[in-house]
């Protein structure tokens, strides 16, 4: 269709061919058919350079169109090549996510069969209980129709040989009759002693007490360090102090830590019923850490409750790190290997490496508070006590102040960013609050009863569960 504009030019270049013959015409004197000539000529010649032009101007406006339409181009292959790399980025976290669940599916299925194993020997452990009280039974059954009048051993003493968590081979392996006889060196005192330990270790005489832990300056607890106990015939108290000395000479130091062990297990399991943040310190002598027979029953019993690991520490002498041998420095390694950490006490000076503590499994260090605020030390210490807090989180060691007797103590130990403190000062070492008794159990209990009842309840749990477990095994 012919546009308006196209019509007016036309008219008007014939317009100006005519005007222009018409003014030849009568201006300058040619005849008609000379200025008809002229203005035909004018004529053609403004067509031909209207042509022209409109051809000149087309050619702008298709140019201008290309470039548009390659600047369009250029910005859909842009779009195009951004389409392409977020997709490849979808397609690489979908390969990432996938293997991520392959990964985590492979590491439930190894927790999955580490559980089996442990059921498995929870298993074995249950049946080995129930031969243990068979064979009780028997025992006592045959003494009851024996004909030679032998005197019958009272009730809490059978039942402690029954359900004392140390095993009989452990028994004899670490306390031979060689060995737990006193040496010629030893006084009546010493002597004494012994058999006092003996006695206890027999009868299930090893009570536990607790001292808490706080956080400071809330005064939270966060740990309980089980302190042990031995009582004699005559409910006379032995602490630590005056029994741990004689027993390791005796080669009776491993049973009691075994035995510690066990009730700190069982106090954990309480303890975590109410609250998962609670820990429980257990001390361990260094004999029993070098006693490879004692120590590889521990291993088995801590490897079948090594869920309990993140919450139970174990502890030792700042100069039993000091003195480790191969063989010590090896056991440690395996239990750190199962999961558990370490503390260290009995710290006497401020010289302390952090990183080879840490190195070995240690995570918490107690030092007594006079010895963190005893300026006599500073001089002769290799880091300022107000430093020291930092320098072993460096480490992921914790710093308690130990040995807490006053207010005074606690302001001052704040200044040096301390975290957790224990002390007389929160509270003093008490005894274990047994379990409920069951309702046959006579009220005026003895205090050996009420002490062995954790251990009986343990043991009484495990044996009225064996099926359970058995079954739970082999499915």
């Amino acid at each position: 269709m012919i546009r308006i504009s196209t019509i007016f030019i036309a008219i008007c270049m014939v317009l100006i061919a005519a005007s222009l013959g018409l003014v030849l015409y009568s201006l300058a004197g040619l005849g008609a058919y000379e200025s008809a000539l002229v203005a035909l000529t004018a004529l053609t010649f403004l067509i031909l350079y209207n042509a022209v032009s409109m051809r000149l101007r087309d050619r702008t406006d298709v140019g201008g169109q290309i470039a548009d339409l390659s600047r369009g181009t250029a910005d859909l292959a842009r779009q195009i090549a951004e389409f392409g790399r977020r997709l490849s980025t979808v397609e690489a976290r979908i390969a990432s996510s996938e293997s991520a669940g392959q990964e985590r599916m492979h590491a439930v299925m190894g927790e999955i069969g580490e559980l089996g194993q442990l059921v498995t020997q929870l298993a074995d452990s249950v049946a080995l209980h129930d031969d243990l009280l068979a064979t009780a039974g028997s025992s006592a059954a045959s003494l009851t129709t024996a004909a030679s009048p032998a005197p019958a051993r009272p009730a809490t003493q059978s039942d402690s040989d029954v359900v004392a968590p140390f095993p009989a081979a452990a028994t004899v392996s670490t306390a031979p009759e060689t060995a737990a006889a006193p040496s010629p060196k030893s006084g009546p005192a010493e002597t004494d002693i012994i058999a006092a330990i003996k006695s206890s270790i027999e009868a299930n005489r090893i009570d536990l007490y607790l001292q808490p832990m706080v956080t400071l300056p809330q005064r939270k607890v966060r740990f309980y360090e089980a302190v042990s106990r031995l009582r004699d015939e005559g409910d006379s108290i032995l602490t630590a102090s005056d029994f741990i000395g004689p027993a390791e000479s005796s080669g009776l130091i491993g049973q009691i830590d075994y035995m510690v062990m066990f009730r700190c297990v069982q106090v954990l399991r309480r303890l975590q019923v109410r609250s998962k943040d609670v820990g429980v310190f257990c001390n361990v002598s260094s004999a029993t850490l070098g006693n490879q027979d004692v120590f590889a029953q521990c291993v088995d019993f801590l490897e079948a409750n090594r869920a309990l690991a993140p919450s139970l520490v174990f502890e030792f002498k700042h100069s039993t790190y000091r003195n480790l041998g191969p063989k010590e420095s090896e056991n440690l390694a395996t239990l750190h290997r199962l999961g558990y950490s370490f503390s260290v006490d009995n710290v006497s000076d401020l010289r302390i490496d952090g990183r080879q503590l840490a190195d070995r499994g240690v995570r918490y260090i107690k030092i007594p508070a006079s010895l963190l605020l005893d300026q006599k030390q500073l001089s002769s210490a290799d880091i300022h006590a107000a430093d020291l807090s930092s320098l072993l989180g460096r480490f992921g060691i914790d710093l308690i102040a130990e040995k807490i007797e006053g207010e005074r103590a606690v302001v001052d130990l704040l200044d040096y960013d301390v975290r957790f403190g224990q002390g007389f000062l929160f509270s003093a070492p008490r005894p274990l609050r047994p379990e409920s008794a069951p309702a046959d159990t006579p009220k005026a209990a003895t205090p050996a009863a009420v002490t062995a009842n954790p251990v009986a309840t343990e043991s009484q749990r495990l044996t009225g569960n064996a099926a359970l477990v058995r079954r739970t095994a082999q499915s």
